[in-house]
């Protein structure tokens, strides 16, 4: 194949074509220093160089801290049974389920997944997933402004801060007016977090009242493990529901690839996002799975596409079967409620700092520490423990703000030791 590169004309017709005046421009949101400095690329290695350059590269990496990291990633324990089986062959190598008679096991996934995803939210249909949960967000809003034709976009406070920069970011060219609060005259849709951000646990069933009252749809983007204590988006009256997947048996691995989650109601299936799979019977009688909904442009007339999604993350999306089945509806319960119990310990061995959420939490909340957080996490870092996010980084909170996530892996020894590991990294 050949590259052929653009002309400097046919790259200004671009930048004109989308409003902007340099390359420049076009990469604004990427923050300087994570953008690439020079194509200088260095000569080639031979196959065990590069295999001793990696190793190099990866013992650098920490293997063994006890984490304490949450912000929308958990550190979850996950069942033999998931790599196992989602490590088939006939899994592990499928690609895209377009020939139904040749992709039987994926569309079974698929609909298997759809199925656990609605028990689980109490919602009543759920597509093949998504990216991730940022992605998530982002599809659920334009989703609304398809369902009711407003360009208005309300975002709780209590949304995961990542999700709001992603959310802004996507929707930078689109005609989209993003407003804060929870007031959902003429918006298309209010979303919030269940729990939020900060790990506050809330009912938002008033606004979702107040939400259908005025027009508007309300989201609820939601931790898929909380859900065996907590009430389901489908209780509180969501419209649509997201998540990110990764805590439904897929490890944490450098930010990805992770699972974008969606469900929504029968009346707006029509405008959702990704595409659905749906069991049929053939004409022999016989049970079989197909593709009922794929909503691109690929397979319909592109103004009606509601998305670009594609290949959905089907490997992924498997292993969130697998665990779910695994895991069942009082295994899920028991799992909540390690987390929670777990982390309702630590608080009350943390009494040097400050409690920050004035109520109910579930397995995370925020700390404000006699010290520099970012400091602290650091020295903690030395000591064996991956200690919380710095809630300044990103913008939610003061400097000595620590958001701390527990979850089922993390035993009493290991909660005792890190109060006081934190407490002398703290207040020293």
């Amino acid at each position: 194949m050949t590259w052929v590169p653009t002309t400097d004309r046919e790259r200004e017709e671009m930048l004109e074509t989308i409003g902007l005046d340099s390359i420049e421009n076009l990469f604004a949101s990427i923050p300087a220093e994570l953008r690439l400095k020079d194509w200088d690329v260095p000569p080639g290695m031979s196959e065990m160089a590069v295999r001793a350059l990696m190793t190099r590269i990866a013992e650098k990496n920490t293997s063994d801290a006890v984490c304490f990291m949450g912000g929308g990633y958990y550190d979850h324990y996950i069942p033999a049974a998931v790599d196992a089986l989602a490590g088939r062959s006939e899994f592990y190598t499928a690609y895209t389920p377009y020939q139904p008679e040749c992709a039987q096991g994926t569309l079974q996934s698929i609909y298997e997944y759809q199925t656990a995803i609605c028990r689980l939210t109490e919602m009543e249909f759920a597509n093949a997933s998504l990216y991730e949960g940022g992605t998530a967000v982002f599809e659920a809003a334009t989703m609304s402004m398809r369902i009711t034709k407003r360009s208005r976009v309300v975002v709780h406070e209590s949304l995961n801060p990542r999700y709001l920069k992603q959310l802004e970011t996507h929707t930078a060219s689109l005609n989209v007016e993003l407003l804060s609060g929870d007031d959902p005259t003429a918006a298309a849709c209010v979303i919030v977090q269940n729990p939020a951000f900060d790990g506050s646990v809330a009912d938002y069933s008033e606004l979702a009242e107040r939400c259908h009252e005025a027009g508007a749809l309300l989201v609820v983007s939601f931790y898929p493990i909380s859900l065996g204590l907590l009430k389901t988006p489908g209780e509180m009256g969501a419209d649509i529901a997201v998540a990110e997947g990764q805590s439904l048996g897929i490890p944490l691995a450098f930010g990805g690839p992770y699972l974008g989650v969606m469900a929504t109601r029968k009346k707006h299936v029509r405008k959702m996002p990704g595409r659905i799979a749906g069991a049929t019977v053939d004409n022999q009688n016989r049970r079989g799975f197909v593709l009922t909904l794929q909503a691109r442009e690929q397979h319909i007339r592109r103004g009606k596409a509601t998305s670009n999604i594609c290949t959905n993350q089907g490997l992924l999306a498997l292993r969130a079967t697998v665990y779910l089945s695994l895991m069942g509806k009082e295994g899920l319960r028991d799992l909540a409620v390690q987390c929670h119990s777990k982390a309702e310990y630590l608080k009350s061995k943390l009494g040097f700092a400050t409690l920050l959420n004035t109520g109910p939490t579930f397995n995370e909340f925020a700390l404000r520490l006699p010290r520099n957080a970012s400091q602290v996490v650091e020295e903690m870092a030395a000591k064996g423990f991956l200690a919380g996010l710095p809630l300044a980084s990103l913008g939610a909170g003061e400097d000595s703000d620590l958001l701390i996530a527990v979850t089922e892996r993390r035993t009493r020894d290991e909660l005792d030791a890190f109060a006081a590991a934190l407490e002398d990294a703290a207040c020293s």
